[in-house]
């Protein structure tokens, strides 16, 4: 029996989907105007395992992943400026190129991690009809009402907003953390943006129009006319999942960050306009935290991928730490753990080659790991318990790749053999040299000039190492 932590309804519940032996999973993807840092990253290895329990209980999985690529701003309070046009100026680029750019760099991300990728991507910029025609939608029951920037929810429409959150027994005044503007209510939200227009020059110009990304639609406008706007952040996921999965569906997902504003007003929206639940199942996965404080960009305080690989840190070595924490815990960074995962990857590794391939495995073996992963994902204790087993070899190789398949870290993966170049064997060398001398300083430096070069070296009893980044 699978049983999976529901947020909305804060217990553990048997899964069970709304056609036999398939799932239908909504997992909420990056907003592209900046690489993912390893604190986002931590939500997506958490949703493919949750993905690989579904699978390995026989579940066919229709796994949607959205693109923000247009509409989330600076601001969960619909303020400030679209993090794509943002980046854009950054970069010198136009919000098109950032957007591409930065969904290509995700999907190396999740290439590097070793997750499935989803069935269906989809892009909010790809699906500006379908959004539109939900907030008309919207707009013909009754729920929203125009101020002079755009076409906000009323959330004072919908009896059991903020359910998700517990928003219900949460005193927030009016304003008391957001500056209402022409809100009716604190909690309200934009579903469409109108186009910053620039001044009218004075010669009779026309306006010109301060976005790069921007359509028409018929709301605050004439009969049989449009008006230039974009949607806001969360209608995208509503229209999206709608389409592609229906409502309700199974399960949806996010990171923990996700409740309070954007899951709460999907739900809103989503269930607002066709009376019934968006989805049965709500899942999230807590934050990674720097010093004991939230990773984001806005902090200034996130590492990436890449910065993992400069250090000589595997991507899979990063899975591997995540996978020691459930995933409805918080998790504190260090480079000294992560190294220490990396150690224990490399020795469970090792560990497949020497297991035998033809011991008799008996079947309460593999109904232990079950009820681990099956217990909300439970995947420290899985791993504690294969660790005992292989001390106690207790365990085949053929046993060990099969659970492999629920933590994903490529086990069967054969150990290529690196070619080393001229320049990397001499600064090798050089290095040995240095260490022979106990001249650290010059060791480490060394040790930087081949990172550079996309190698590292690794220091064992047998000697330097060497691996490609």
């Amino acid at each position: 029996m699978l049983t999976l932590y529901n947020t909305l309804t804060r217990k553990k519940e048997e899964f069970n989907p709304l056609q036999a032996h398939t799932a239908g999973l909504y997992t909420c993807g990056p907003t592209v105007y900046n690489y993912a840092h390893i604190g986002n990253l931590r939500t997506y290895v958490f949703e493919d395992i949750l993905k690989r329990v579904l699978q390995y209980n026989g579940y066919t999985v229709n796994h949607v992943m959205n693109i923000t690529d247009v509409g989330h701003l600076t601001s969960d309070a619909d303020e400030g400026e679209d993090k794509m046009e943002k980046g854009a100026k950054r970069e010198g680029k136009t919000a098109w190129e950032i957007a591409e750019f930065y969904t290509q760099a995700f999907k190396q991300n999740l290439k590097d991690l070793h997750i499935l990728e989803p069935n269906i991507w989809c892009k909010a910029t790809d699906h500006i009809e379908e959004q539109i025609n939900l907030v008309q939608k919207l707009t013909d029951k009754g729920f929203t009402y125009e101020t002079s920037d755009g076409i906000y929810f009323d959330t004072t429409k919908l009896a059991d907003y903020g359910k998700l959150a517990n928003l219900q027994n949460q005193e927030l005044k009016a304003g008391a953390r957001v500056d209402l503007g022409e809100k009716r209510n604190a909690h309200d939200f934009a579903l469409w943006k109108w186009s910053e227009r620039s001044e009218r020059h004075p010669e009779g110009d026309q306006p010109k129009s301060k976005r790069q990304m921007e359509w028409p639609a018929p709301f605050g406008a004439g009969q049989g006319q449009t008006r230039m706007g974009f949607p806001g952040w969360h209608i995208e996921c509503s229209a999206m999942s709608a389409k592609y999965l229906g409502q309700p569906f199974d399960i949806h997902c996010g990171g923990i960050d996700h409740v309070p504003v954007h899951h709460t007003n999907e739900i809103a929206q989503s269930e607002a306009a066709y009376d019934k639940p968006l989805a049965n199942y709500w899942m999230h996965g807590e934050f990674l935290l720097v010093n004991e404080g939230k990773m984001a960009k806005s902090e200034n305080n996130f590492i990436t991928l890449e910065t993992l690989k400069e250090k000589g840190i595997s991507p899979l070595a990063y899975r591997y730490f995540l996978l020691q924490t459930h995933y409805r815990k918080q998790l504190n960074f260090s480079w000294e753990a992560l190294e220490a995962s990396q150690t224990a990857l490399k020795k469970l590794q090792q560990q497949v080659e020497s297991l035998p391939d033809h011991k008799k495995q008996d079947s309460w073996f593999k109904d232990k790991f079950n009820e681990w992963i099956n217990d909300d994902l439970n995947i420290p204790n899985a791993l504690a318990w294969i660790w005992q087993a292989i001390k106690e070899k207790d365990i085949t190789k053929e046993t060990l790749l099969d659970f492999d398949k629920v933590l994903g870290l490529n086990l069967d993966a054969k150990e290529e053999t690196i070619v080393i170049p001229t320049e990397v064997q001499n600064i090798l060398d050089a290095r040995l040299k240095a260490r022979t001398e106990k001249n650290w300083t010059e060791s480490d430096r060394l040790r930087d000039e081949i990172k550079k070069l996309n190698f590292d070296v690794e220091d064992t009893k047998e000697g330097q190492k060497i691996n490609k980044l």
